[in-house]
């Protein structure tokens, strides 16, 4: 048995010898994944995960395992490799590789083999900053694009308007571009021709709405968008290339989208900036009607000379300062979608033709690319259909992280209260639209997932108090405004509280080599709240941390759906009582902050493996805040008890005339 085993050892493979036919004529002999083969020439195998590394290719040609204690690699173990076919891949594989010995994850638990990884010191003297440097996949494939477009626009001419011309071709096929780095980073090598193939494309035109006479008011309202929109996307991808160093210290790990922060400075750096937008746009659109002469592409090259124009280095220094000093990173991942419209709930009624003067709800936004040019911030129009079809009217979502829409393939934005509020309030102020609702998105941990309970009747008042929108009558009277109009409020499967919801996303594509999809993607549960109204002047990091506290210390879930109403008398009573109070809410008492700040407390306080993770100051500031919040709720609500009566007794003293017969 002991010489057995040293003749024949388990191997681990994640490159190109998970093809058989490669694996055969390097070692040869084949495998296979099927169990109940009895040819004693074809070897074993199963799939595997390897934790702790992260799969690169450098030089687009071969694969190499690095370390990265947040990644995982998928391959195959085969079982039982002779010896001589071990030192057939030996020679094989090569002076760039190491053979150690690892252990991966397998269906019958761990398994020790053999796994060729990367020699760091021989990778960085090949390879230099293409492997050291973090997210190599997206830096190698970006370069590659890059020279793409300066190989088949305007070849050989190195004028500047050549180049801004190029950087506008590669706006106009952003997604494109998106597409190919998840499946670069999901699945390998992006051929040359493959990635011409995608490129190639002709470019939107906007020329066909110039004489559409349900179009043509709204030309201008779209330009301006595209405009302020390329401007963004500039910024961002000159943050991502001249400070790529200080972005990356900022960077939590990769299993985050990786253009939070340089969105987030982008967006500071525009939005107080305004009057050098405002010179932009008025420049650009100085005249009633646009020039036949020009196409879409003429207005994202004008948008990037004057991005070039108003960058300064200066003011992005000090942001990234500023996001150095005020960042308060947790464990919890976080993401979130912001919806806009000028005509609220009625975004998605049947009846609102034409009532957006401004945008026609968003009808035209496919025309004008910008489901292409809003790409790094997950934009496209929501018409609650579950349809990706353009032309619809509907509410503009941006959801920075999704990666693909009809999918459903996103990444948590990040574990950072403080930057997923900043970055949620500087949309708001972005976007020239109405702000609408707000949901907030948390990973729940895999030992919560299946065993949520509701939520207590208190515990979603006091939320509500402090994100649902609380808005005064026309009477005087307050409300809160998102649980009126059927905002979250749906009667699809009998009535039910589309307050928060369970699902599944996903992040990864892993298409199997064979041809059939053994593994689909990296799959997380969340919960998203859905409760929230949008206002950019908000301050929604409190929320955020009651959100998180209450997840890790209740195990919320769906609150409600139509099977728990349906299965409770008690839910049913809460709903009603909870419908009637959001009507005419009424102060929350002591006892039910008390209770709901120390649920918040104890999740808090238990985020890292039983021990806080956010620093104990933050902690108390958030509790405090949370409690200050919830203060000033039942103080308006007091107060407009008080001026009510107050103008009632006003009435009824002057509805009293005096008597005829009364002495003077």
């Amino acid at each position: 048995m002991t010489g057995d085993k040293e003749q024949h050892l388990n191997l681990f493979v994640y490159g190109s010898l998970r093809d058989p036919v490669i694996f055969r004529s390097v070692g040869g002999h084949s495998f296979t994944l099927d169990p109940s083969h009895n040819d004693p020439t074809v070897l074993l195998a199963e799939l595997a995960l390897l934790n702790g590394y992260r799969k690169v290719s450098p030089d687009n040609v071969y694969f190499y395992a690095v370390p990265d204690q947040n990644s995982k690699i998928e391959g195959f173990v085969i079982y039982n490799a002779p010896q001589q076919t071990m030192a057939e891949i030996d020679r094989y594989e090569g002076k760039l590789y190491d053979r150690e010995t690892v252990r991966v994850n397998t269906a019958h638990g761990l398994i020790e083999a053999q796994a060729y990884l990367a020699s760091p010191k021989s990778m960085r003297k090949r390879f230099g900053d293409r492997f050291h440097v973090n997210l190599i996949h997206e830096l190698w494939l970006r370069k590659r694009i890059e020279d793409f477009f300066r190989v088949h626009t305007r070849p050989g001419e190195e004028s500047a308007d050549a180049d801004i011309e190029r950087r506008a071709r590669r706006e106009l096929v952003g997604t494109t571009e998106r597409d190919l780095v998840v499946s670069h980073l999901g699945s390998g090598v992006v051929s040359d021709y493959y990635l011409e193939h995608e490129l190639n494309r002709p470019l939107p035109s906007i020329k066909h709405l110039y004489n559409h006479e349900r179009a043509i008011p709204y030309i201008h309202s779209y330009i301006a968008l595209v405009i302020k929109q390329v401007l963004l996307n500039q910024f961002e991808q000159r943050l991502q290339s001249h400070y790529r160093f200080e972005l990356d210290r900022l960077s939590q790990s990769a299993r985050f989208y990786t253009r939070i922060i340089s969105l987030l400075i982008a967006l500071r750096m525009l939005n107080t900036n305004p009057k050098a937008i405002d010179m932009i746009l008025a420049g650009c659109l100085a005249e009633g009607r646009p020039d036949d002469d020009l196409d879409l592409i003429n207005y994202v090259k004008y948008a990037i000379e004057a991005a070039d124009s108003i960058f300064d280095n200066r003011v992005a220094a000090s942001e990234i300062e500023r996001v150095r000093h005020n960042r308060q990173p947790g464990l919890t991942p976080l993401g979130f979608e912001v919806e806009f419209s000028n005509l609220g709930f009625k975004a998605v009624h049947s009846d609102t033709e034409n009532l957006d003067s401004v945008f026609d709800g968003f009808r035209y936004f496919s025309d004008f690319a910008l489901d292409v040019l809003t790409w790094k911030l997950g934009g496209y129009i929501d018409d609650n259909t579950d349809s990706a079809e353009p032309g619809r009217r509907g509410f503009l979502e941006m959801a920075p992280g999704r990666l693909n829409v009809i999918g459903q393939l996103s990444k948590p934005a990040t574990s950072d209260p403080w930057v997923l509020n900043q970055l949620i309030r500087q949309i708001a102020i972005f976007f020239p639209v109405t702000p609408h609702s707000l949901h907030l998105s948390l990973q729940i941990r895999r030992n919560q997932v299946g065993k949520h309970r509701p939520l207590p009747l208190s515990f979603v008042k006091c939320l509500l108090a402090l994100g649902g929108g609380t808005q005064e009558r026309s009477t005087g009277r307050l409300r809160i405004s998102r649980m009126e109009h059927d905002e979250i409020r749906r009667n699809t499967y009998g009535e039910e509280l589309v307050f928060s919801r369970v699902s599944k996303r996903e992040y990864q594509m892993l298409p199997d080599d064979f041809g059939e999809r053994i593994h689909a993607s990296m799959k997380n549960h969340i919960l998203q709240y859905k409760f929230i109204r949008l206002d950019p002047r908000a301050n929604y990091e409190p929320l955020i941390m009651a959100m998180k506290g209450l997840q890790l210390s209740c195990n919320p879930g769906d609150y409600l759906t139509a099977a728990q109403l349906t299965a409770s008398p008690k839910l049913r009573y809460q709903y009603e009582e909870l419908k009637e109070w959001s009507d005419n809410p009424t102060p929350i008492n002591r006892s039910a902050r008390t209770r709901f700040i120390r649920a918040i407390r104890d999740g808090l306080n238990s985020e890292a493996h039983g021990k806080p993770y956010h620093r104990l100051h933050y902690i108390d500031w958030a509790l405090g805040a949370i409690d200050i919040q919830l203060r000033l709720f039942n103080r308006q609500i007091e107060n407009r008890e008080i001026s009510q009566q107050q103008s009632t007794i006003t009435k009824l003293v002057q509805s009293i005339k005096p008597s005829k017969h009364r002495p003077i």
